[in-house]
């Protein structure tokens, strides 16, 4: 096997500097003492991050944003297998139409869909409420976890659900013991990028939600709307360092590579 050359590797270490470069210059900023974005000559100074507390807003809006992406990426998994199960192994008249509309949230400019939920929750009444949020982010979601999910089970091979039926076993005991094993990385994988997805979702929640609904991004966004202060980039670090401790834990306890992959 040919070893990559110094010109691979350069492009390699630029790629990396590249993706990792916002996320550094974040961090850095958040340990400012200065009232203004800047890099701490002075030392660094948990000033921001302590800056956190006196806004609750933040911290409620942060409880937000993780109850509804629980609770969004969870129902659309839960729509998005059985979905996902009858395109990939049946043949049936409308197929590639139904396929398209839960694919169809991916193609719509998310601000057309947040002016459209605006107009028909207000008229049906849950304008601003958590049932409609969870609603909205949904439909937004489902086609990230359909995509996964369909992934996993198209060329899935059928040898063991076979065996499993004529030895007697019902439908959705088949299911549970055999097919939802094979396929859980899949699933896994599409809640996780569901759960993100609707956690950063911003655009459309700025229509849909109100005061008391108010998720985390959109709290950040009025906030730079009206200041700009090192208080965005302190929250982004907790952000960030709270979510490479949950993959390290995952990682111990599961394994990053057999939770999203399978098993080898």
């Amino acid at each position: 096997m040919r070893r990559n050359g110094w010109p691979e590797m350069l492009f390699h270490g630029l790629f990396v500097i590249f993706i990792l470069a916002p996320i550094v210059a974040v961090f850095v900023v958040s340990f400012t003492d200065k009232g203004y974005l800047s890099v701490p000559t002075d030392g660094p100074s948990l000033r921001w991050f302590r800056a956190i507390l006196d806004y609750p807003g933040f911290i409620d809006a942060f409880w937000m944003s993780l109850y509804l992406g629980l609770a969004s990426a969870t129902l659309a998994t839960l729509l998005a297998i059985p979905a996902a199960s009858a395109i990939a192994r049946y043949r049936f008249p409308g197929r590639g139409m139904i396929s398209a509309f839960f694919m169809s949230p991916l193609m719509i400019p998310h601000i057309v869909l947040g002016v459209s939920f605006l107009k028909f929750f207000s008229d049906i009444g849950i304008s601003g409420t958590f049932f409609g949020i969870m609603l909205a982010h949904v439909v937004l979601i489902t086609p990230y976890a359909l995509r996964l999910v369909l992934s996993s089970i198209t060329g899935l091979p059928r040898d063991a659900e076979q065996a499993a039926a004529t030895l007697g076993a019902p439908p959705f005991t088949v299911f549970r013991r055999v097919t939802l094993p094979l396929i859980l990385p899949g699933i896994v994988g599409g809640w996780m990028l569901a759960f993100i997805t609707s956690f950063d979702e911003v655009t459309m929640s700025i229509f849909v939600a109100s005061p008391e609904t108010m998720t985390l991004p959109v709290r950040m966004y009025h906030h730079i709307a009206q200041t700009i202060d090192p208080l965005i980039a302190s929250i982004s670090t907790v952000l960030i360092v709270m979510t490479l401790i949950m993959m390290i834990i995952l990682d111990r306890l599961y394994g990053l590579d057999r939770l999203l992959v399978g098993k080898g």
